[in-house]
């Protein structure tokens, strides 16, 4: 049955960073929802149909829902731990809490409200790292398809360097993976992610198994860790003594394609830029993570030029916030900081069409495009007092989205909807 959800509508056709021509926005829109999926998108008064039930969203505006490409599951309740840089923090907090995801009542109850925060805060997609234990995966997968919800994750790879209570074997990370690959990729919305973490807790041997997986399904993506701080950099290279540099322990063992997320990226060799430019290898940018742990400064234009593809993303808890809202917000800030520019229309192109591009997707999520996907967020600029205030004085599209991207959490997400369902009571 087809239903109508009403608003002012904005949907991205191209990226605004590259070409004037990139967005179309309806005053009065309208987007036809049947079975899951847009049928039509347009001006209300060319869809408005007597028979058709509307969902009417005025005065607020109707966006793709989010996609987040970096974000940790079993990190829920790390989010907000105080003070340390990155080495530190995962002893500190982040492996003893994932620890607790071997349970598979508490990986399920997490899935659960992890999923909760995902659509209260608009996002309708996320690329997510479960825990080292094939039941963190199964948890996640299962929550997700239940909601008929689009999610890219794996469980963890990780043999060194960490409590035992969160390692596997390179055997048995290969053998957890092929059997989630099995059981989940390709069903219903699901993907699977093959996920070593970084390369300080694989040994070459599950580098190179990690590499045989990826082979022998060149169809899932492949996330893990590059150049997040210095410290995690040295130790990597000390490591890996025969390395050129960090990105080549991940080419020496097969890793390098378009179906790679890199996770940070910041401390890059020319090499490297170089070499993940020719491959394909995706950068993505964690603004709130980088400056919580006092990593360092992407550099979304050097890479932009090079002909890297970058996404921008939470990670959670890492970051600390799961807005990407608020994510616009701390990227907007760290390339001033870089002396770079990132335009409202950039911002929310890149939080929408421009990660699912990232993810190879674009043909399913990220657009209002007839035959995607009907993930969408509905947004109030007006959603508190101070937003209000600051409403009065705005006067074109671009002022408001600036307004929400500053301002706005997920008080300003009035509804999102996942696959044409609503979300949020």
């Amino acid at each position: 049955m087809q239903h109508l959800i009403r608003g002012r509508v904005l949907d991205f056709h191209a990226d605004p960073a590259e070409t004037q021509d990139n967005h179309r926005y309806w005053a009065d829109g309208a987007i036809i929802v049947e079975g899951g999926k847009i049928v039509a998108v347009g001006d209300h008064a060319d869809l408005a149909r007597p028979d058709l039930p509307e969902m009417d969203h005025r005065p607020h505006l109707i966006l793709p829902g989010f996609i987040d490409p970096h974000i940790h599951f079993p990190q829920l309740q790390v989010i907000a731990s105080w003070g340390a840089q990155l080495l530190d923090w995962l002893n500190t907090y982040t492996f003893p809490e994932e620890a607790r995801f071997a349970d598979a009542g508490h990986a399920t109850r997490m899935a659960g409200l992890f999923l909760d925060q995902l659509t209260a805060h608009g996002t309708t997609t996320a690329v997510a790292f479960c825990s080292s234990h094939k039941t963190s995966a199964e948890a996640l997968f299962s929550a997700a398809h239940d909601r008929d919800m689009a999610m890219v994750a794996g469980k963890v790879m990780m043999d060194r360097n960490a409590p035992d209570a969160v390692l596997d074997t390179a055997q048995q990370g290969y053998d957890d993976t092929k059997a989630l690959i099995r059981d989940w990729h390709g069903k219903g919305r699901q993907r699977y992610a093959i996920t070593p973490r970084f390369a300080i807790t694989s040994t070459p041997e599950q580098l190179a198994m990690t590499g045989q997986l990826a082979a022998e399904h060149p169809d899932c993506h492949v996330q893990t860790h590059l150049s997040e701080n210095r410290d995690e950099i040295d130790f990597t290279l000390s490591l890996y003594p025969q390395a050129r540099d960090y990105l080549d322990i991940y080419e020496q063992h097969g890793l390098l394609s378009d179906k790679l997320l890199l996770g940070h990226s910041i401390h890059l060799h020319p090499r490297e830029i170089a070499r993940m430019a020719e491959t394909g290898s995706r950068a993505i940018f964690c603004p709130t993570s980088n400056l919580f742990l006092g990593s360092g400064l992407f550099d979304e234009a050097g890479l932009r030029g090079a002909g890297v593809v970058s996404g921008i993303a939470t990670d959670v808890g890492g970051g600390t916030s799961y807005s990407m809202l608020q994510t616009l917000n701390e990227g907007y800030k760290i390339l001033q900081m870089r002396g770079q520019k990132l335009h409202p229309l950039s911002a929310f192109h890149w939080a929408t069409r421009g990660n699912a591009m990232a993810l190879g997707m674009d043909d399913s999520i990220g657009t209002l495009r007839p035959g995607s996907a009907a993930d969408l967020v509905v947004l109030d600029a007006r959603a508190t007092p101070a937003m209000d205030l600051r409403m009065e004085r705005a006067q074109t599209l671009a002022e408001e989205l600036f307004i929400l991207q500053i301002m706005g959490d997920d008080r300003a997400v009035a509804q999102t909807y996942v696959a044409g369902r609503p979300c949020k009571t």
